[in-house]
């Protein structure tokens, strides 16, 4: 054993003891939180023009500071890039994230040096609650790989800017710098297929141990390793113990990983947003994310049946029930306020707070008043797929509002790696599934409204062709699981 490595896990075990402060005190610790980055950003133009000197409890927070999103925030992001200090918290960020939105354009969303150690020390956090529990310390001794943006940075007015993992890489603590992979030249890269390629060149003769990244594109990778190769991941790599992975959800790609790695490798699943660090795995024993109450986030959440109310519910923590679907409002260290990220996402535990990530707000099917959600889609393909010995690579629904022949219907757009030998069998089983839980879906097709979903196949590679197609190929880039128009789906028929 390494020094490293018996050093790993007592450490481990301390930070994991210490966390449990902030962890069994959820409640208090963000009523704290709130107070503390009030007092903060009292001077600030957003402090004045929303009465923070007047702000002394969370009912106090709601009578002054509504919830919005980023176009609803741009003019004071605009006097940041324009050189004023202590617009929406004191001083400059060090940072903006740039990253896109769906109805805003480019996004800039600013980093403070408040905010930023809470990205490295939640990751961190993540992988010692994993070493705490599984004793696991061999990952530490191998060489780790974290697939993600360039970190070359530019600027916007005088504010350094790049994408959210490319400005993360220029904080890996001095540690991991001789374990970590890819060379800073490779990470440079902007091509994201010639960089893959090239970090393919660069791992294949390491001893990999934990690889980490957005599921679709380390899916990527490992296609090009067994391509080189011939090899299963596992005999590439056979310390290979630990996939970290974060963005969207795991299961639709299980199959695929563990035919591409030839056996079970651990799991720990992260919620990083360009925002803050939300949430992390913090057990291979329980459900669900821990949420980071105690990372300069105090949170709020808005049942999502009632977000698009003129005057909807809107909580603290202390309040929050098992199994709501909430949309999830941030107020953090690096003065966003009120603001809606746009994800939704359920608790599954109070004792501690854990939760998983539901969907998007504003990803959902509802051309018919169904509002199917990304969770309830997931869900009954996962379901599906127990009982079919089918593969799927990746998948988008959106709506058939007026067909050539028949009933409108919802569109599944798959690709698979393998396909199950009776498509109708699997199709009618999925829309089962998905009717029995989404009531509203059930009652549409019962009622005669719509007919059964369709299955329509994408060809190998399609969603990636077609992210590459829009310039968006690689990095933190993913296809919205649903529309509620057919945008993407009439350019990914193409494929």
């Amino acid at each position: 054993m390494s020094i490293k490595s018996s050093l790993s896990f007592p450490f481990a075990k301390y930070i994991v003891s210490k966390n449990k402060k902030w962890k069994n005190n959820a409640v208090k610790v963000q009523s704290d939180l709130l107070l503390s980055l009030v007092k903060q950003a009292k001077t600030t133009q957003f402090g004045k023009d929303h009465n923070f000197t007047k702000i002394s409890n969370y009912t106090d927070w709601k009578n002054n500071v509504p919830v919005r999103d980023y176009e609803e925030l741009k003019d004071y992001i605009q006097e940041i890039i324009d050189g004023k200090k202590d617009v929406l918290w004191p001083g400059k960020p060090l940072y903006f994230c740039k990253t896109s939105g769906t109805t805003s354009g480019v996004k800039y969303i600013p980093i403070s040096k408040e905010s930023m150690p809470n990205h490295i020390t939640a990751a961190r956090d993540a992988i010692l609650s994993y070493i705490a529990e599984t004793k696991n310390t061999s990952i530490v001794n191998g060489k780790m790989i974290f697939l993600q943006g360039s970190p070359e940075l530019t600027k916007t007015g005088d504010i350094l800017t790049g994408r959210l993992s490319g400005i993360v890489a220029h904080h890996i603590p001095a540690y991991l710098t001789k374990n970590r992979l890819p060379s800073f030249k490779t990470n440079c890269i902007e091509d994201w297929e010639t960089k893959v390629d090239e970090i393919v060149g660069e791992t294949l003769p390491e001893n990999m141990s934990l690889i980490s990244g957005i599921p679709p594109w380390v899916q990527m990778y490992f296609e090009k390793l067994q391509d080189k190769t011939g090899k299963l991941i596992k005999d590439i790599f056979p310390k290979f113990d630990l996939f970290i992975y974060g963005g969207v959800n795991y299961e639709p790609y299980r199959k695929s990983f563990e035919k591409l790695i030839g056996r079970k490798v651990d799991g720990v699943e992260l919620y990083p947003a360009s925002e803050g660090f939300i949430a992390y795995q913090d057990s291979q024993k329980e459900e669900g994310m821990l949420l980071c109450v105690n990372h300069g986030i105090f949170y709020e959440f808005i049942p999502s049946e009632e977000f698009f109310n003129e005057n909807p519910t809107r909580i603290s923590l202390a309040d929050v029930e098992v199994g709501v679907n909430y949309v999830i409002i941030l107020n953090t260290d690096a003065g966003l306020w009120g603001y809606n990220i746009g994800d939704t996402i359920k608790f599954v535990s109070i004792d501690p707070y854990r939760i998983i990530v539901s969907g998007r707000i504003k990803h959902f099917t509802s051309a018919f008043g169904e509002h199917v959600i990304a969770e309830e889609v997931e869900k009954s393909l996962q379901e599906t797929l127990v009982k079919f010995p089918a593969q799927v690579n990746e998948f988008h629904v959106a709506p058939k509002v007026n067909p050539e022949n028949g009933l409108p219907c919802h569109e599944w757009l798959i690709e698979f790696e393998s396909q199950p030998q009776n498509l109708a069998e699997f199709t009618k089983m999925l829309d089962d599934k998905l009717q029995g839980l989404n009531t509203y879906y059930k009652d549409l097709i019962s009622g005669g409204i719509l007919k059964p979903l369709e299955v329509s196949i994408i060809g190998k590679n399609g969603f990636r062709d077609y992210m590459k197609s829009i310039g968006k190929l690689g990095g933190q880039n993913k296809v919205p699981r649903l529309a509620n128009d057919r945008k993407i789906a009439d350019k990914l028929r193409i494929f």
